[in-house]
């Protein structure tokens, strides 16, 4: 039974042959819906119409890799970076042969079908589809290469300006996090716990010092020096943060590259994190202690400064 009234019935339809999109029920016609193009091992398909296999290494064992580019004013920033991570992290699990010229140029043709200014494009590889075993597959075994863009929303500027709360948790994570693997469930499980007492995110800490949060970087202010931990093997090496420690730098704050202690950041004036979507986003309240009412001049500056790198470099 049709659970639409006709005529908005044939609204869809007539947009749906406008837009070549699916018809979704329940959503009007003009309603902001793109129907999104997925790039897929070397093919162009409609995102409704990608197709991986129940056998795909990815699916069934967490083997690959991925990276997200945030696009600014219609261009990929730090593309490059990115792709010397991807690099990295495609060495590191042994799945050698992926051109990332070809995966460069589909990227610009997804860009060019991307009809927004701001969003996010996710890359992922994995060692593609073979029945279940766990060694690797023969080498004839294809790569298996799936890209798309998507809009993202900017941040409720209410985050920016009062900052938000989070908890920590124990890092019980692997001890090869440098990978920027798909294997997420433990960051998974700790943002989940953070969402269901109502926090915007959890900190991971491991022997009593500050690794990371789920999906970001993380930044204190601390006797007067932007500090952050090192990058290790414990550690992500954030594209972000590359770029916030470089903006320090050029805009004469010090900076120490240290690991530190949850009661170092408790005493700290400011808490901060950084990723490839989170941008600069103050923290203001650690497992219920408040750092401050508002976000601090320091993470304010970072911020504005990445806004303006990001709408002039590509």
């Amino acid at each position: 039974m049709d659970m639409l009234e006709p005529d908005l019935r044939k609204e869809e339809r007539e947009w749906a042959d406008y837009t070549n999109c699916p018809i979704v029920p329940g959503i009007k016609p003009g309603f902001p819906r793109n129907c999104m193009k997925v790039y897929l091992n070397g093919q162009w398909v409609e995102e409704q119409d990608a197709r991986i296999s129940f056998d795909d290494r990815g699916f069934l064992f967490g083997d690959g890799v991925y990276e997200v580019v945030h696009i600014y004013s219609h261009r990929f920033f730090e593309w490059n970076r990115h792709m010397v991570r991807l690099r990295r992290s495609l060495k590191a699990i042994d799945l050698p042969g992926i051109d990332l010229e070809a995966i460069g140029r589909a990227g610009e043709q997804l860009l060019e079908s991307f009809d927004g200014q701001e969003g996010a494009l996710y890359l992922e590889i994995t060692r593609g589809a073979h029945p279940r075993s766990h060694p690797f597959p023969s080498a004839d075994v294809l790569p298996t290469i799936l890209m798309w863009i998507r809009p993202i929303a900017p941040l409720d500027p209410q985050w920016i300006e009062k900052g938000v709360s989070v908890i920590t948790v124990a890092d019980d994570r692997w001890a090869k996090v440098w990978i920027k693997t798909i294997c997420l469930l433990p960051n998974v499980l700790a943002k989940e716990k953070a969402h269901k007492m109502g926090m915007f995110d959890a900190i991971f800490v491991r022997d009593g010092m500050v690794t990371e949060s789920t999906s970001a970087n993380v930044f204190i202010i601390y006797q007067g020096r932007l500090q952050t931990a090192p990058v290790s093997n414990y550690i992500l090496p954030g594209i972000t943060r590359e770029v916030i420690l470089e903006i320090a730098h050029e805009n004469g704050i010090p900076v120490v590259l240290e690991p530190f202690s949850v009661d170092d950041m408790l005493n700290a004036s400011e808490v901060f994190l950084t990723g490839t979507t989170t941008e600069v986003l103050p923290v203001t309240q650690v497992n219920g202690q408040v750092i401050g009412q508002e976000a601090g001049a320091v993470s304010r500056l970072l911020l504005r400064e990445l806004k303006k790198r990001a709408n002039t470099v590509s």
